[in-house]
């Protein structure tokens, strides 16, 4: 029995080559980490003791707490924009001391990764790829992102796990570069967030909405284990770049963890983004902390604030 509405078929669309496209970001443009000197420290205590200031100390310390906690966590929300704009490197290094213990991204996050661990570029030139109609239809992204979804349905696996563990093994030119690949590889979970019809993969005839939704559906359970387990024992949780998506999904996972007993009065949440949206200074913000914990708003633009981050907490 089918529905009484038509539906598009995906089968008449046609696909391209990823080397067909133009992609506005590559390998060659991301940032390379730098951990801050003396010379900064001296900057970085020169600095005014009010506002952001103090917010941006707040952060520092309850991080290194977190870190020197052992069993506290440190989960990093992030859009997609924090890997187009090159800074997934800094990520990487944070995770290999601990400061990041658990990454959250939406599904653009995911293809971006992939795309600059197999290809060393990604982000098309949307109105260019719009007027020629073939936006968001290179055929290696998808091949690649399928394959990878396929594993994880035999398996079992979320979608975080199966996409790192795929691009580990393939071991790609820019793998090294791939969150997703070196959080599998030090045991970090990265658990990804779909919204069917947001993501170019979702244009593909190829795209299985059964699998993809069990899969990530799993990877809500593990964010919410996460987030249990900062309710009960503390930790920071960053909200960098995403306005709706992650917000929504956090807040979920927080009413799962209030559910099973967590407390959350030792928590400390930072949204970190270049404009101050609704939805994560309530759902961030305002609601976990008035159960007791800390809430940090620091308005900046990514590519300058992560690395100031990484220099500061690596001092």
């Amino acid at each position: 029995m089918t529905g009484k509405f038509n539906e598009v078929d995906l089968s008449r669309v046609k696909t391209v080559s990823i080397g067909e496209r133009s992609s506005r970001v590559s390998v060659d443009s991301f940032g390379k980490p730098l951990k801050g000197g003396k010379t900064f420290a001296r900057w970085l205590k020169s600095l005014p003791d009010h506002l952001a200031v103090r917010d941006w100390k707040e952060l520092l310390l309850a991080m290194r707490r977190s870190v020197a906690g052992k069993e506290n966590e440190i989960i990093w929300m992030i859009g997609a924009h924090v890997i187009k704009c090159g800074l997934s490197p800094y990520l990487i290094e944070l995770m290999k001391k601990r400061y990041v213990t658990a990454v959250a991204m939406n599904g653009a996050g995911l293809i971006h990764d992939t795309e600059i661990a197999c290809f060393g570029e990604t982000s098309e030139d949307v109105p260019a790829s719009l007027h020629e109609g073939i936006f968001g239809f290179a055929s290696e992204t998808a091949d690649a992102c399928f394959e990878a979804v396929k594993q994880g349905v035999n398996d079992g696996l979320g979608l975080g796990e199966t996409l790192g563990r795929y691009l580990l093994k393939k071991r790609s030119d820019h793998w090294n570069m791939s969150i997703l690949a070196q959080a599998y590889r030090m045991d970090v979970p990265v658990t990804v967030h779909v919204a069917v019809g947001t993501d170019i993969l979702h244009q593909h005839e190829g795209f299985d909405g059964a699998a993809w939704g069990a899969l990530s559906h799993r990877d809500f359970r593990i964010f919410s284990d996460r987030v249990q387990k900062i309710g009960n024992s503390g930790g920071v949780v960053l909200n960098v770049g995403s306005a709706v998506i992650l917000p929504e999904v956090f807040l979920k996972a927080f009413s799962i963890a209030r559910n099973l007993g967590a407390s959350f009065d030792k928590l400390t949440t930072c949204n970190l983004d270049m404009i101050r949206h609704y939805r994560p200074q309530e759902n961030v913000l305002a609601r976990p902390a008035s159960f007791g914990g800390k809430a940090i708003s620091i308005t900046g633009h990514h590519e300058i604030m992560i690395p100031l981050l990484y220099a500061s907490l690596l001092t």
